[in-house]
């Protein structure tokens, strides 16, 4: 001890309570599940909403007694959010899947009619 300080403030400028520890690991399990978001995200994007739901049920058991009733309001529209964004993913999935299928068929049908034109010399009936 120096001048009534005790030794924790002295060699490291943390608190003796250990906060300081845990928001090292508060902010190293935010930055994991970052880091696990934008690589589900570049794989697949449709997977983005169950890691939110999953992230949050993990959080919210351990931190609810802290923060009170007010997180349940903002869980719920988390929740309704990431579902509706999932839904609006996918329809617009199967609307641009549905356009590359069209748009094959069409050159495969194209493809088709010009090699019978080739062949005969006539277009198709």
């Amino acid at each position: 001890m120096q001048g009534g300080q005790d030794d924790a403030t002295v060699s490291g400028g943390s608190s003796p309570n250990g906060s300081d520890s845990n928001r090292n690991g508060f902010v190293g399990t935010v930055a994991t599940i970052g880091v696990i978001g934008v690589g589900a995200a570049l794989i697949e994007a449709s997977l983005i909403p169950g890691i939110v739901i999953g992230v949050a049920a993990a959080f919210v058991p351990k931190y609810l007694p802290l923060i009170g009733s007010t997180v349940q309001p903002m869980f719920k529209s988390a929740v309704r959010g990431a579902y509706k964004l999932s839904r609006k993913t996918r329809n617009a999935v199967a609307d641009a899947q549905k356009q590359v299928r069209d748009i094959v068929s069409e050159v495969h049908a194209d493809a088709g009619a010009g090699s019978k034109t080739e062949t005969t010399g006539h277009p198709p009936a």
